[in-house]
This record gives structure tokens, C-alpha cells and sequence, in this order.
């Protein structure tokens, strides 16, 4: 079993970063034309972005075995961090000042609470 708490917080942040990889690939399928319905949900992207999902509530439920109930949505916030960049690196979205602008802003909430 983990016994370092800061452990914990790595594990429910490697968790967040899984949920936004899957958040990623679900979008990145939304943004492929398929013959029919069926195959819209059961492809490949699909599939495995709910694995990833899947496995990143697995993850997160072991997590909270070291993190606070009230701590948890605060880290859960670093998605969307995550998830801009991925966005980037995986879909070619470009970055605008105002998404910048918002991170800044989500990064330094989580620092006040995290600090204060």
C-alpha cells in the first residue's frame, strides 16, 4: 500500500491528467464521420477513452484514501489544465489569451486554497 501521503495527491493527479486524456479522445472521435451510429460509439477512440474514464475512477476512489474529501474538487480543477493542453498537443486547438488568462486564473485558486 502507498504510505507517503504526497503520494496520494500525485495518484489523484496522474487520475485527473487520464480523465482529461479521455475527455480528449472522446472529442478527437466526435471529430471523425462514421457510416452509421453504431460505429460512432463503438470504434476504437470510444472504446478506449472509456477505459481510460473507467480506470481513471478507479484511481481516484484509491486516491482519496489519502486525500481530503475537501481537497479533492480542487485538484479535480487541474483538468482543465490538462485538458487545454492536450487539446494543443492532440487536436491542434491553438491557445487564446483568454484560455491562457483562465488558467492563470484556475492555477492561482488552487494555490490560494491549496496555501491559505
Amino acid at each position: 500500500m502507498i504510505n507517503n501521503e504526497w503520494a496520494y495527491y500525485v495518484l489523484y493527479l496522474f487520475s485527473v491528467l487520464v480523465a482529461s486524456l479521455s475527455q480528449v479522445i472522446l472529442k478527437k472521435s466526435a471529430m471523425i464521420h462514421y457510416e452509421s451510429r453504431i460505429r460512432e460509439y463503438l470504434n476504437p477512440y470510444v472504446i478506449g477513452a472509456y477505459f481510460f474514464f473507467f480506470g481513471s475512477s478507479l484511481l481516484t476512489t484509491f486516491a482519496y484514501r489519502g486525500v481530503p474529501l475537501t481537497l479533492g474538487p480542487v485538484l479535480e480543477s487541474t483538468g482543465y489544465i490538462y485538458v487545454g493542453i492536450l487539446g494543443m498537443l492532440i487536436l491542434k486547438e491553438k491557445l487564446s489569451r483568454r484560455k491562457i488568462i483562465g488558467n492563470v486564473l484556475i492555477v492561482g485558486g488552487i494555490l490560494v486554497y491549496a496555501f491559505i
